[in-house]
């Protein structure tokens, strides 16, 4: 009876001890995964921040590839594009790039994009400028809507903007010397994309 008394109280032992080896495993076991878990989410967040660094460094490189085939006038590159297209189409196609129509913020730009536009587009061309008064006619802004802080309109001969509520869209015309002109927003001109540096 003593010894059925020792191995039943040896079993006890045994089981409680098995028991509690199994309850620290588990602790042990859900804290390893705690541990996993973080260190998942911890690359989650490295891989996240690698492929950002690299969409940058590939608008970076783009950029400069703009840069080499256009010029480079204060934080800004010009590209131009020689294929007349309605206004719309134009800056459409230069959002798709990455950029947008053109628009001189100071004599400066205006003068160096005349130039850039005379030597790789033609002496006598038009070229959309990223301006209009299509909302309100006589209110003219920019792509983003924002008042026009420059402006180089044709003063001497025709009055610009002259057309109305017919001419919606600004020009810059190489044959008079980089002065802007309204004009339809459905004629067909060439033009050239601003890119800002970052």
């Amino acid at each position: 009876m003593a010894t059925r008394r020792i191995c039943l109280m040896f079993c006890f032992l045994l089981l409680a001890h098995f028991t509690s080896q199994q309850k620290s495993s588990k602790k042990r076991n859900s804290k390893k995964d705690s541990e996993n878990s973080a260190a998942i989410e911890e690359l989650k967040k490295q891989v996240n921040d690698i492929i950002q660094e690299m969409n940058l460094l590939k608008e970076q490189q783009a950029l400069q590839t703009v840069c080499l085939r256009g010029i480079k006038v204060l934080g800004k590159c010009f590209l131009a594009d020689p294929l007349k297209k309605t206004f719309h189409t134009a800056g459409e196609d230069c959002s798709a790039k990455g950029g947008s129509l053109v628009t001189p913020l100071s004599g400066y730009e205006n003068d160096e994009l005349y130039s850039y536009v005379r030597q790789s587009i033609g002496p006598e061309e038009y070229i959309w400028l990223g301006i209009n008064d299509i909302v309100t006619d006589g209110l003219w802004v920019d792509q983003t809507g924002t008042s026009l802080r420059f402006k180089n309109w044709e003063t001497e001969v025709t009055l610009q903007p002259d057309g109305g509520r017919r001419q919606n869209c600004g020009v810059l015309s190489t044959t008079a010397n980089g002065k802007w002109f309204d004009e339809s927003c459905r004629a067909e001109k060439a033009s050239v994309c601003e890119f800002n540096i970052v």
